[in-house]
């Protein structure tokens, strides 16, 4: 199972640091949920439940009421997981999600159909192949704040409703998914009226240790348990998945990414991450600057055309401090648009406070984001953040 958000709504003229606070508070891109308790039934059919949640204190530039720099605590995510086998290799996996201001939403709901390693089946609602970032999403990632770079078109929390296939040949070093999704901009009075899927594929390699994360999701960190350089490369693309009725054009999306994490002893790691961005189409977005609004509906507007990339690096201090492990922390993003070739960069350095890998985490960080374009605006965050999982 899985964490994360993104469909980030129109980046092209909005303050990087908000979209990199509202991901984390949507975004869940996925990374293997935590099964807290297993019932088991007869034969092999078991059923398992689990929760997580997010919680914040953020202080923000120039983001109170008034104007003045702001004190805000958030609940950015309660999760509630649950999966079931019904006999070996069918499975069912039906997770929620309550971020702010939002109902309780269904974040995944998919059959499962995973008879062999090699060859897979999902089909429901989950993560489509996409980039390291949102497989992982703000659950098991490396840094607090989801990556604003990762901006492929998504219905809820990274998730779109569809199927896929993928399997983990090669004692698991290969990865590939490849699926069929509804895609963006798939309304009545939006350029995907003709309800055009969105195709979306991965494949990843493994030099070293394959990856322990189940199915086709990854993790940002596994905190030394293995071994990981990882290169993983993805692209989708979706006729008339852009613009607006009348003025619309295909999108096309893709990235290059690669995991490096080495173990330093027993009990300490050096991680390395890096990404490159393409999202390629010629026509503005709706909801975006020079694009006309949107009609209501999920997984709508938004997109900006440009080329991003990040680069990370983590490392896991030795020893323990009281009951867990610090892990401090440096990322780098930066975005081109295409449209006028202005800029946003982002540059966060934090902590990590590890006490049990991702089930048990408190971060600080201190983040500054700059976008060039429309307001020309700096804007600076400190947050702390707590992540529990069971």
């Amino acid at each position: 199972m899985n964490s994360q958000h993104h469909a980030s709504a129109s980046p092209a003229r909005r303050p990087a640091l908000a979209c990199s606070l509202a991901a984390a508070v949507l975004l869940a891109a996925s990374g293997a949920a935590q099964a807290g308790a297993t019932i088991n039934g007869p034969g092999d059919s078991w059923f398992s439940i689990g929760a997580g949640m997010r919680l914040s204190y953020t202080s923000a530039e120039d983001a109170a009421p008034d104007g003045s720099r702001s004190n805000d605590f958030e609940i950015d995510s309660v999760r509630i997981f649950t999966s079931g086998q019904l006999m070996k290799g069918l499975k069912a996996t039906i997770n929620f999600e309550k971020a702010p201001d939002e109902d309780v939403r269904i974040l995944d709901a998919m059959a499962q159909f995973e008879f062999y390693d090699t060859f897979n089946v999902w089909a429901g609602r989950f993560l489509p192949p996409s980039d390291r970032a949102n497989l992982a999403g703000p659950y098991f990632a490396s840094s607090w704040l989801y990556p604003f770079v990762s901006q492929y078109p998504a219905r809820f929390a990274g998730r779109d409703n569809g199927v896929a296939v993928w399997g983990k040949p090669m004692g698991g070093k290969l990865v590939y998914a490849f699926g069929a999704f509804e895609g963006h901009n798939n309304e009545a009075g939006a350029s995907n009226d003709g309800d055009n899927l969105l195709y979306a594929g991965r494949i990843s390699y493994s030099f070293f240790d394959p990856e322990p994360a189940p199915g086709y999701y990854v993790s940002n960190t596994y905190y030394g348990s293995n071994d990981i350089l990882t290169v993983g490369a993805v692209y989708m693309y979706q006729s008339d998945g852009v613009g607006v009725p009348g003025n619309a054009d295909a999108y096309k999306g893709y990235n290059l990414d690669v995991l490096f994490e080495k173990k330093l002893g027993a009990d300490s790691a050096l991680t390395l991450e890096g990404a490159y961005y393409r999202y390629d189409f010629d026509v503005p977005d709706c909801g975006t600057f020079g694009a006309g609004p949107c009609p209501g509906g999920d997984n709508i507007g938004g997109l900006t055309a440009g080329k991003a990339w990040l680069a990370s690096a983590a490392y896991l201090i030795p020893g323990k401090f009281g009951i867990g492990q610090l892990q401090p922390y440096v990322r780098y993003q930066h975005f081109k648009r295409d449209e006028d070739d202005t800029k946003m960069r982002q540059f966060d350095i934090g902590v990590n406070y590890v006490m049990k890998g991702h089930d048990a985490r408190i971060s600080a960080t201190y983040s500054v984001f700059k976008d060039e374009g429309g307001a020309d605006e700096n804007l600076d965050a400190f947050i702390i953040g707590v992540q529990l999982m069971y």
